[in-house]
Parts: structure tokens; C-alpha cells; sequence
């Protein structure tokens, strides 16, 4: 306890860390309030229809991601979401459409240019679901938009908001990143997160108190504990891939000297696409509740088993899907001929095995070896809430157990330490632990935006 405390002590008194801490919080306040801020011309008083109906499937997971302004009719209802849509999307048009790999390897001039085009994006995808919103809003809730103004005008006024406050949004995010701790976007994802943890967490103990199931849920916290822990391990996972330097001549000052010599290291993650295989999977699991939602007098069990999280064939369904988008996700990521080339170029070589065409195939098979226990593990986390939901938990709390939630979450938080860390160990001060370090998404693990 005195350790930590000291620890306490050091980050405190540390003026640019505390500066950060400060910003941060300023920022993550300022996010929070705007969730309250509801949308002009809706009465928040009338919104019990649409907030019960919101805690439910695609709805309740989109509630969760906005930190409750979905189900609120906040003018910050569609969060960051737009933007990660514009930036998964640019991601992946960098891997295959050659104008965007011009610029993502044109250096800081190219980034810039890819980060424009990724706000255009944005402002294009708000509108789209902004529009989609209202109308959702329209049909769940119309009794608590005001009959003041003509529909039209309230649709138009709505989207506009809507937009300026994901802009908004994205702009706090930015500002995270440059002038406080951690990944911003990131960061706002999980306060919205865990803004909604206390009133599930309190609902599900309301209900087990009332059953008498306080043994049940002592376990179901215990089970928590142990999917988080299970996540950071899947989050920092690597397999290091020794490598050696070969001896050279180089002249220094005048004089001749020999570099390399020395062994590195190639660290490959075990999970290295992410959360990017879950979200994928996701989107096409929403095709069927659309396509029932659009034929609403439709009885089809088909359809219906697939918009149930609690189904065997959705949870199946899904299971395949983020083993095959790992596998996709990971090969578009890792380039074994491009690494192998840059480690012969360079002077190095993987010992026991030939440079060039042998090291690809190398690193390929050693790639794929680690992902599919990746896969698998990732697609376990990914069904978790469907599963514990058969056990009689809350919605709501359910989400908390896997998912994308809690990938964001530890994945967040470990980023988060990582640079505290790097702050205290830079002022040769004790790290946030005695031994190892801590280590975040570096390097493709988590959403890379």
C-alpha cells in the first residue's frame, strides 16, 4: 500500500504527467456532459419508450459504445462510431487500392492527407446514420418530438446536430491524443463504456438479491476477473522470432569500425487483428435483423434464430466468421515477403534458416501457427455475452464479459499505464509494477485508428 501510494505521489508531482491527467479529465468531463445535451425539439421526459427498447440487441450494444447518449437523443447520440466506420474503411482501402498506399508510405504529409479524407468520410457516414437515427427515433419514440415544427425542418435541424457533435466528438478525441494520456478515440469509447458499468452492475445485483442468488453472482464477478485477465493476455501475447545481425564495415570519424553483430528480436502478436475480426462479424450478423426489421410480419425462424445472441447458430455463425476474418485481417497486416526482404536488406537473418524466400516462408508458417489459438480465443471473448445470458444475467452486465467491450476496455487502460509508466521510468522513478513492463496495442493490436 505504501508503494502505492508513493507511486501516487510520483505521478503528482511529475508537472507534465499531471498536466496530461488534468487535460484529460477536462476533456472526458466536457464528453460526458454532452451526452445530457438532448437533441432540440425532443421532450426527454416522453423517452421511456425508446430507453427501453434501446438495452436490446444492436440497439443496447450501440447504447453501450455511446456511453447511454444513444437511448438519451443526445446531440452526441452516434458518438464516435462514424468515425471509426470512416477509419476501419480507410484502413483497409490503404491495403488495397494503390492511391491510398501511395500516401500512407508518403510519411507525415501522406497522414495528414489520409486523415483528411477520413473527417470527409465521417461527415458523409454521420449523415447517413444521423438520418437513420431520426427515423428510428421517429418510429420508437414520436410522441416526444415536439409537433411544433414541421418534420422536415426537425429531421434537417437533428442531422446537422448530430453531425457537429460527432465532429465534436472527434475533436476531443484528437486532443486526448496530442495533449493528454493515451489513445483519445480509444478512450472516449471506454468512459462511454464504463459509464454504463455502475447501473448494470447495480441492476444485476438487484436482481440477485432478490432471488436470492448472491452466491451466483459472487461468481459471476469471479468469472469477470477471469475474462480480463485471460484479455490482457491475449492483448500482450507475442512470439518473439530471434534474429542476427551479420558483422559489417563502416566507416565512422575517419575510421573503420564494425557494426551488427547483435541479436533482435521480431516480436509477432498473437492477436494481431484486433478487435477489427469481431466488429466485421458483427456487421454481418446485423444483415438479418434488418432484413426482419424490414418485414416485420415475417415469422421466419430462420431469420429470428439469428438476431437472438442467445442462439446456438448466431453464436456458431459468429464464431466461424471472426476465425475466418482473423485469418483475412492478419494476412492483409502481415507481409512475411516484406519483412523478410527489409531483414536481408539490413544485414539480418533468422539463424538456421536461409535469407529471403525461406525466411517468408518462415515467418508465414510461424504466423499462421499463432493465430489460430488467437482466432480461437478471439472468437471465444467475441460469444461470452451470449453465453452468460443463458445463465439468466443482465443484458446490459452481460456485454461486459466479452465482446468488443472488453477488448476496448483493457486494451484502453493498458495504453493508458503505458504512458504513465514511460513518464515515471524516463524521471528514473519505480514503474507501476515491480517486475516486467507494461505493454499496449502497439503495433497493430486493437483499433488502429
Amino acid at each position: 500500500m505504501k508503494r502505492f501510494i508513493d507511486t501516487i505521489k510520483h505521478i503528482w508531482s511529475i508537472h507534465e504527467l499531471r498536466s496530461k491527467i488534468l487535460v484529460t479529465l477536462l476533456l472526458v468531463f466536457i464528453y460526458r456532459l454532452g451526452t445530457y445535451i438532448v437533441l432540440p425539439g425532443v421532450n426527454p421526459n416522453m423517452l421511456a419508450q425508446m430507453q427501453s427498447k434501446s438495452g436490446e440487441g444492436l440497439l443496447g450494444l450501440i447504447n453501450i459504445f455511446s456511453g447511454g447518449a444513444f437511448g438519451n437523443a443526445s446531440i452526441f447520440a452516434l458518438g464516435i462510431m462514424p468515425y471509426i466506420s470512416a477509419s476501419i474503411a480507410v484502413q483497409l482501402l490503404s491495403l488495397a487500392v494503390p492511391y491510398f498506399q501511395r500516401l500512407s508510405k508518403e510519411g507525415e504529409s501522406g497522414r495528414r492527407q489520409i486523415n483528411q479524407i477520413t473527417r470527409y468520410i465521417t461527415i458523409v457516414v454521420t449523415v447517413i446514420q444521423g438520418f437513420a437515427y431520426i427515423t428510428n427515433l421517429k418510429i420508437q419514440s414520436g410522441d416526444a418530438i415536439t409537433s411544433a415544427v414541421p418534420m422536415s425542418i426537425f429531421i434537417f435541424s437533428s442531422i446537422v446536430c448530430l453531425s457537429a457533435g460527432t465532429l465534436f466528438v472527434m475533436w476531443l478525441g484528437e486532443k486526448i491524443t496530442d495533449k493528454g494520456l493515451g489513445n483519445g478515440i480509444s478512450l472516449i469509447i471506454m468512459v462511454g463504456i464504463i459509464a454504463r458499468l455502475p447501473q448494470s452492475f447495480l441492476e444485476e445485483l438487484t436482481s440477485r438479491f432478490t432471488s436470492n442468488g448472491l452466491i451466483v453472482f459472487v461468481l459471476e464477478l469471479a468469472f469477470l476477473i477471469v475474462v480480463v485477465i485471460a484479455t490482457i493476455l491475449l492483448i500482450q501475447g507475442t512470439r518473439k522470432i530471434s534474429i542476427q545481425y551479420a558483422k559489417r564495415n563502416i566507416m565512422q570519424g575517419g575510421k573503420m569500425m564494425q557494426a551488427g553483430g547483435n541479436r533482435q528480436y521480431l516480436p509477432l502478436k498473437v492477436n494481431q487483428a484486433g478487435v477489427m475480426p469481431i466488429i466485421f462479424a458483427q456487421a454481418l450478423m446485423f444483415i438479418p435483423a434488418t432484413i426482419s426489421q424490414a418485414f416485420p410480419g415475417s415469422k421466419s425462424s430462420f431469420l429470428q434464430s439469428f438476431t437472438d445472441h442467445t442462439s446456438f447458430p448466431y453464436n456458431t455463425v459468429v464464431f466461424l466468421l471472426i476465425i475466418i476474418f482473423t485469418y483475412f485481417y492478419t494476412a492483409l497486416v502481415i507481409n512475411p515477403v516484406q519483412m523478410a526482404d527489409e531483414m536481408k536488406k539490413n544485414g539480418g537473418f533468422v539463424p538456421g534458416v536461409s535469407p529471403g524466400k525461406k525466411t517468408a516462408e518462415y515467418i508465414d508458417n510461424v504466423m499462421s501457427r499463432i493465430t489460430l489459438p488467437g482466432a480461437i480465443f478471439l472468437g471465444v471473448v467475441a460469444i461470452l455475452p451470449g453465453i452468460v445470458m443463458m445463465f439468466k444475467v443482465n443484458q446490459a452486465f452481460a456485454y461486459f464479459f466479452g465482446g468488443t467491450s472488453i477488448l476496448i476496455l483493457v486494451g484502453s487502460i493498458l495504453d493508458t499505464l503505458q504512458q504513465v509508466e514511460s513518464h515515471l521510468l524516463m524521471r528514473k522513478y519505480d514503474g507501476l509494477t515491480k517486475g516486467g513492463r507494461i505493454k499496449g496495442r502497439q503495433g497493430g493490436s486493437g483499433i488502429s485508428i
